[in-house]
C-alpha cells in the first residue's frame, strides 16, 4: 500500500487538493494545507529530502519581492476611485443620450462605457456594480427586456478581465513567466473584438427583437439644443475629422517613429499604433471643444462639447497607462502608478476626492491586494511538493499523450478552464491550473503569450456562468429584488429575478466561448512581437587568419602590453596608485 502511495503520489496530491476545495475551505489555506501534508508525506516515505521545506522561505520572501504583482493593487486604487468618484455616471448619462435615438441605444451605451471602464479602472467588480446602479434602472424605465438589460451590464463588467490593463493579465504573465506589456500588447485586439460582438449581438436584437431593446422616447432626451434638435451634424463632423486625423497619424507611423528615433524603421506594432492614433484624435478633438468652449463660436452643438469633455479624461488616462507601456516608456508597474496617480487628479478637479471616498478604496485595495498574496502563498506551497513529487512530469504525459497534438491538447485545457471555472474565480484557475499547463504547452511549441491571452478569455466566463459567476452576484446585489414605483415615469417597475439574470448571461457566455474558437482558428488576432528563431545548428564560430595586433596568439594581449614592457610596467604602477589612494 504505502509502496503504490509513493509511486502514485503526484496524481493522488492533485485529488487531494480537490477534497480539500470541496470540504470548503478558503483555496489559499487549501492550497498550502494540501501542500505541506503532502509534503510531510512525501519526506515520511522516502520520496521526498528532509531539507525540502527549508525552500519554502526563500519562495515567500520571493513573492514579497514581485515588482510586477505591485501592479495589482495600483490599478485596484485607480479604478475604485475613477468608479467612486462619478465617472461612470457621467459616462453612462452622456453615451446613453447620445445613442438614445437609436434602437438598443442604451445597451449600445452600456457596451461602450463597459469597455472605457475596463480600460481605466481594470475591475469587474466595479464595473459591473457602478452600470447596475446607474443603467439598469434606467433600462427598466423604458422597457427593456429584463434578461437583455441584465446580460449586457454583467457581460460589459466583464471586459475588465481581457481589456488591459486586467489584473488576471498581470497575473497570468507572472505565472507564464512573460512581461506584463507583452500579455497587455496581446490582450489589446482581442478585447475589441469581444466588444465588438457584444454590439453586434444587440445590433441583430434591434433589428429582429425590437421590443426587448426599444430607443429612448423623445421626452428622455435631456441634451437638446435651443433650436429642440439633437445637435448631432456637429458631433459626426468632429468625429470624422478626428478619425481622419488618427488614421492618418497611424498609416505614417512607422515614419514618425524612424525621425524620432534616428534610424528607420519598418514597421510598428499594431496595438501601439491603434493606443497612439486613438490619442491624437482625441486630442485634436479637445482642442477644438476647448476653442469653442473660450472663444464662444458655436462651431460644436451641445452635444459634441459635452461628449468630448466627458470622453476625454477616462482616454488620456488609457494613454497615461497602456500608451507609456506600449511604448516602453513605462513598465506595467509604473504604468499602475501613473494611473492611480491621474485618477487622484481626476477625482480632485471633480471635487469629488472626499476622505470617506479614500477610505474605502485603500480598504478595499488592501483586501484583494492582501487575497491575491496569500492564495499565491498556498500555491507556493502546493507547487514546492507538486514539483518534488514530479507532478509537473505527471501532468506533461497526461497532456502531450493527447490525440491532435496543439490542437487536441488547447481542446481539452478549454473544457478543462470552461468547466473549473464553474467552482473557481480567475485567481484561483491562475495559481492553480496554469503553472501545471504552461511547461506542456510550451514544450509543444505554444507561444505562452498567445496561451495566455487565450485562457484569460476562458476565465472571462468564469465571471458569467451560473451558478456561480461572480458578476451574476455582484449585479444580484444592486439589482431591484421587490416591485417599485419609478421616480420618473411614477408607475410600477416588477423585480428582477436571478433567473432573468442567469438566462441574460447565457447568449454572452456563448459569445465568449465564440470568441475562444476565433483565437484558436486565427491566432494574428493576438498581436505577437516577431521574434526571428535562430538555428543553433547553423552557428558557426570562427577565429580570426590574420595575425593583426595580436601576433600568432590571438587571444595575447597587444605587444606594448606585453609583460616587461615599459607601457605594462606603467599601468601597473597606476593601478598600485589607486589600490594605495584607496586604502589612505
Amino acid at each position: 500500500m504505502m509502496q503504490f502511495i509513493a509511486q502514485n503520489l503526484a496524481p493522488i496530491m492533485f485529488a487531494g487538493l480537490f477534497v480539500f476545495l470541496l470540504l470548503g475551505f478558503p483555496v489559499a489555506f487549501s492550497l498550502g494545507a494540501c501542500g505541506l501534508f503532502f509534503g510531510f508525506i512525501g519526506i515520511e516515505l522516502g520520496v521526498l529530502p528532509t531539507s525540502l521545506l527549508q525552500a519554502l522561505p526563500l519562495r515567500i520572501f520571493g513573492i514579497m519581492q514581485n515588482e510586477t504583482l505591485l501592479a495589482i493593487p495600483f490599478f485596484t486604487l485607480m479604478g475604485l476611485i475613477l468608479e467612486r468618484s462619478g465617472m461612470a455616471e457621467d459616462l453612462l448619462d452622456t453615451i446613453g443620450q447620445l445613442f438614445g435615438p437609436v434602437r438598443g441605444g442604451l445597451a449600445f451605451a452600456v457596451i461602450f462605457v463597459g469597455a472605457l471602464l475596463a480600460a481605466t479602472t481594470g475591475v469587474v467588480a466595479a464595473s459591473v456594480i457602478s452600470m447596475g446602479l446607474i443603467s439598469l434602472p434606467i433600462m427598466l424605465r423604458y422597457g427593456y427586456d429584463r434578461r437583455i438589460a441584465t446580460g449586457v451590464i454583467a457581460a460589459s463588467g466583464t471586459l475588465a478581465q481581457i481589456i488591459p490593463p486586467s489584473l488576471v493579465l498581470i497575473v497570468l504573465a507572472d505565472q507564464l513567466g512573460r512581461s506584463v506589456g507583452d500579455m497587455y500588447k496581446g490582450a489589446f485586439v482581442p478585447g475589441f473584438v469581444l466588444t465588438g460582438m457584444y454590439a453586434g449581438y444587440v445590433a441583430l436584437l434591434a433589428i429582429f427583437r425590437p421590443k426587448w431593446v426599444p430607443a429612448l422616447p423623445l421626452e428622455a432626451r435631456s441634451i437638446r439644443e435651443d433650436n429642440g434638435k439633437a445637435g448631432l451634424p456637429s458631433l459626426l463632423v468632429l468625429t470624422v475629422l478626428s478619425t481622419a486625423l488618427a488614421v492618418a497619424l497611424g498609416k505614417n507611423w512607422a515614419e514618425v517613429v524612424s525621425w524620432w528615433r534616428g534610424e528607420t524603421v519598418t514597421s510598428v506594432p499594431t496595438d501601439e499604433t491603434i493606443v497612439v492614433s486613438m490619442c491624437a484624435g482625441v486630442f485634436f478633438a479637445f482642442v477644438v471643444a476647448m476653442i469653442n468652449k473660450v472663444t464662444r463660436l458655436g462651431l460644436l452643438s451641445r452635444m459634441a462639447e459635452r461628449v468630448t469633455f466627458v470622453l476625454i479624461p477616462p482616454l488620456l488616462l488609457i494613454f497615461l497607462v497602456l500608451g507609456t507601456i506600449f511604448l516602453g516608456i513605462a513598465t506595467p508597474t509604473e504604468g499602475g502608478a501613473m494611473g492611480a496617480l491621474g485618477a487622484f487628479i481626476m477625482a480632485m478637479v471633480r471635487r469629488r476626492l472626499t476622505m470617506s471616498l479614500l477610505k474605502q478604496a485603500l480598504n478595499t485595495t488592501t483586501k484583494l491586494s492582501c487575497f491575491v498574496v496569500f492564495i499565491l502563498i498556498g500555491a507556493t506551497i502546493f507547487g514546492l511538493s507538486f514539483q518534488g513529487v514530479d507532478g509537473p512530469r505527471w501532468v506533461e504525459h497526461l497532456l502531450t499523450g493527447l490525440p491532435g497534438g496543439q490542437l487536441g491538447f488547447l481542446i481539452v485545457v478549454n473544457i478543462l478552464i470552461f468547466l473549473l471555472a464553474f467552482f473557481l474565480d480567475f485567481f484561483e484557475l491562475s495559481f492553480i491550473v496554469v503553472p501545471l499547463l504552461a511547461p506542456v504547452a510550451e514544450k509543444l511549441g505554444i507561444d505562452l503569450v498567445w496561451f495566455g491571452v487565450l485562457l484569460a478569455v476562458n476565465m472571462q466566463t468564469s465571471f458569467m456562468h451560473p451558478p456561480f459567476g461572480f458578476a451574476l452576484f455582484y449585479l444580484r446585489s444592486v439589482a431591484p429584488d421587490k416591485a417599485y414605483i419609478d421616480r420618473v415615469t411614477r408607475k410600477e417597475i416588477l423585480p428582477v429575478t436571478t433567473g432573468q439574470i442567469y438566462w441574460g448571461a447565457v447568449p454572452f457566455v456563448i459569445i465568449q466561448i465564440i470568441m475562444v474558437g476565433l483565437i484558436i482558428a486565427f491566432p494574428g488576432i493576438v498581436s505577437q512581437d516577431k521574434v526571428e528563431k535562430i538555428d543553433l545548428n547553423k552557428v558557426k564560430i570562427e577565429m580570426p587568419t590574420d595575425t593583426g595586433a595580436f601576433g600568432s596568439d590571438p587571444l595575447a594581449p597587444p605587444a606594448d602590453l606585453q609583460p616587461g614592457s615599459a607601457a605594462a610596467d606603467k599601468a601597473e604602477a597606476d593601478e598600485q596608485k589607486k589600490i594605495d589612494d584607496l586604502f589612505k
